[in-house]
């Protein structure tokens, strides 16, 4: 898609994006796709209907992405964020994994289906956004009058020293052969995606539920669609074809002013779908009033998650305003908010961005956070059920139990009866 001036293709961009969101965030909310749901119910009711869904969503990403990149139609290695990056964070994607999943699951869901349940009415889910892009913003901006953020005084000095340098990039066409990435991402990727869906549909259950189905192929088919339209923008300048963000490096040679001009750079990347930044992203540009110089790729895509879930909310009736429960519930909510901005940064991503547009990328990082996220998750239902079940047992005994059930201790370490 070529254009003639930078205002054209950026805007063709933003609302490209919240079209695709949009689409996204109705049938999401149709179909109850939900990765923190898919989570609880295998671990609690053995049902692996829509872990199937999400497992769908990853392998119909790595497929159009393979085959896209293949033929020059999708470019993730120059991404943002840099999934392929050849400097593995793999203690921040695991810590930032872990966290997160125990936050969405205090939170009752990820940052995709914190948006979803704001378009559905859900109040509650407003408090977790504000909290998380809080936390999100100045994980990655100064606090005001400073250079200091909560990366650099929580985090970075102890933790970015675990971070391998590799000799190519992280994903696996890269780290199995340099020279010939693109050529061993379709395939790795095609055997990958391939095998995956064979898994997914040899379940009877799950070739019978249309919303599985139809749930996780709208989060996949939607990745791949924002992955091709942020990489096929291309500006024409007397001949020369310029991408959103080398326009926007040429700036001073190629426009005549400052007007229009984005405040960020990185944004005009390639990219796809993740939703905990872009939460961030939404509360700087509506604090500075809605500047358009601040208005990216991500604010798009979370104003068109919620449209479309508030409009399939109203179209089946089901729109209703939900409240805190109780005190407790405010709390469990607020804590898992906290910990869902600050392990969706240092994870560089949440259930949607690293479990299916990271993957999508074959990066290992993304592997990573993906297994702490759905670690994270899975450990703290088991601890909050037998808590439940066995109110004076030791904290200890909850969590080499739930460990025992998980399969990643032998049984004969367990300390509570099964439940």
């Amino acid at each position: 898609m070529t254009f003639e001036s930078f205002a054209e293709a950026r805007s063709v961009l933003l609302w490209g994006t919240f079209g695709i969101a949009l689409v996204m965030g109705a049938l999401v909310n149709k179909t109850n796709f939900c990765t923190m749901g898919a989570v609880s119910d295998l671990v609690n009711m053995g049902d692996s209907g829509r872990m199937r869904a999400w497992i769908m969503a990853i392998a119909i990403a790595i497929l159009g992405v393979a085959g896209l990149e293949y033929v020059g139609l999708v470019n993730a290695t120059e991404s943002f964020p840099p999934y392929r990056s050849s400097q593995l964070i793999w203690l921040e994607n695991l810590l930032g994994g872990v966290l997160f999943g125990i936050g969405m699951t205090l939170a009752s869901g990820c940052g995709n289906k914190t948006l979803v349940r704001i378009g559905g009415g859900n109040i509650k889910s407003i408090m977790v956004m504000v909290v998380v892009g809080i936390i999100a913003y100045f994980m990655t901006n100064p606090f005001p009058g400073s250079d200091q953020t909560l990366m650099s005084v929580l985090f970075y000095d102890w933790i970015r020293p675990a971070a391998i340098q590799l000799r190519t990039n992280q994903d696996l066409g890269s780290l199995l052969s340099e020279q010939n990435a693109t050529t061993v991402r379709l395939v790795v990727g095609g055997i990958i995606g391939l095998a995956l869906l064979g898994w997914i549909f040899r379940s009877p259950e799950f070739r019978a539920n249309f919303d599985n189905i139809l749930g996780g192929l709208t989060v996949g088919a939607a990745v791949v669609a924002a992955w091709y339209l942020s990489s096929n923008l291309i500006i024409d300048v007397d001949g020369e074809q310029y991408s959103l963000k080398g326009f926007i490096d040429n700036w001073d040679f190629l426009a005549e002013s400052e007007e229009g001009k984005p405040a960020d750079t990185r944004p005009l990347s390639p990219q796809s779908f993740t939703f905990v930044n872009p939460m961030g992203q939404t509360l700087g540009y509506l604090a500075r009033a809605a500047d358009n110089a601040y208005l990216t790729f991500g604010v798009m895509a979370l104003f068109g998650v919620i449209a479309g879930s508030f409009l399939w909310s109203l179209l089946s009736r089901s729109f209703r305003i939900e409240w805190f429960a109780s005190g407790r519930d405010f709390v469990n909510h607020l804590i898992g908010a906290v910990l869902m901005g600050f392990g969706g940064v240092l994870a560089v991503g949440c259930t949607i961005g690293q479990g299916v547009t990271g993957l999508s990328t074959l990066s290992i990082g993304s592997l990573i956070a993906f297994l702490g996220i759905v670690f994270g998750s899975a450990m703290t239902m088991k601890v909050q059920l037998y808590k439940m079940m066995y109110e004076d047992a030791g904290i200890v005994a909850i969590l080499v139990t739930s460990l025992v059930d998980l399969k990643l201790l032998p049984a004969g370490m367990r300390k509570l009866d099964a439940i």
